[in-house]
């Protein structure tokens, strides 16, 4: 496993030994991460390994088991109710299927977060929705059409421009390619590249596309299955460039992204 984490770089996200579990099942354990500035880290790993798990730790929404969350080296624990709220109106949500809000067109949908979370004047909200439809490729014509007169395509990118209207720190995506074809595909993953080379930004991106991982990581973390792990086996079983996780001789690595299924398949048989 190859680690990239720079000693001198202090990390803007981190898990300490972090574990989760749901009842009786365990879906992370004694998991450590860190997330440095301007870096783009993809999480990847079968279905049920805790990726989205570990996207929702480091972004507040959920709290661990056991362990710590930390927000620049300071744990989430000991912030404040007006701390926490602070630093999560810089963090963007790229959620899977987009979570638009129905009863609104996309120009309350872009607006919505900056209406209830700033003080910003009517004119300079309109601007800014004017901005981010452009940058996610949206003509201003499609401001009044509601999400469900949307491709999926559209409501992903409208659902960017959202997150993107607060000027995040830092941006989560959730699968933002999930159900797309491959050219539309292609424009989220050009869009996470522009977003990243028009303001420093932070991006941690859950995926199952290894285009995606291709086009866009700097780093790429692998998780696996608690279930298929002995005891005491760490839970990331990669760590590194895109092109080393296609290099990787381990087999977990090798079959996830090539897409080869011949092991499972035994396993599933056994």
């Amino acid at each position: 496993m190859t680690s990239l984490s720079s000693p001198m770089t202090p990390a803007v996200l981190e898990l300490q030994n972090v574990s989760v579990t749901f009842g009786a099942h365990g879906v992370l354990r004694t998991l450590s991460l860190q997330v440095f500035r301007g870096e783009t880290l993809v999480l990847i790993g079968e279905s049920g390994c805790g990726k989205s798990v570990t996207t929702k730790l480091l972004a507040g929404l959920l709290h661990p088991t056991h362990g710590r969350v930390l927000w620049h080296e300071k744990a989430v624990t000991e912030l404040s109710r007006r701390e926490i709220r602070q630093r999560r109106l810089k963090y963007g949500y790229l959620f899977q299927g987009g979570a638009l809000f129905d009863s609104l067109d996309v120009y309350e949908n872009v607006a919505f977060g900056l209406r209830e979370n700033t003080r910003t004047r009517e004119n300079e909200i309109r601007d800014i929705v004017q901005l981010r439809l452009r940058d996610v490729g949206l003509p201003w014509t499609a401001a009044r059409k509601r999400p469900s007169e949307l491709s999926g395509g559209m409501r992903k990118r409208v659902a960017l421009a959202r997150a993107l209207a607060l000027s995040p720190e830092v941006m989560f995506y959730d699968e933002p390619t999930t159900g797309l074809d491959p050219v539309m595909s292609d424009v989220i993953n050009e869009l996470i590249l522009e977003t990243r080379s028009r303001q420093p930004v932070t991006s941690i991106v859950v995926t199952h596309d290894m285009t995606t991982v291709r086009r866009v990581a700097d780093r790429v973390v692998m998780l696996y299955p608690l279930a298929r792990l002995q005891p005491g086996e760490p839970q990331i079983v990669f760590e590194g460039t895109a092109t080393e996780a296609f290099e990787c001789p381990d087999p977990r690595v090798h079959n996830f992204v090539y897409g080869e299924a011949g092991e499972r398949l035994k396993e599933l048989a056994a």
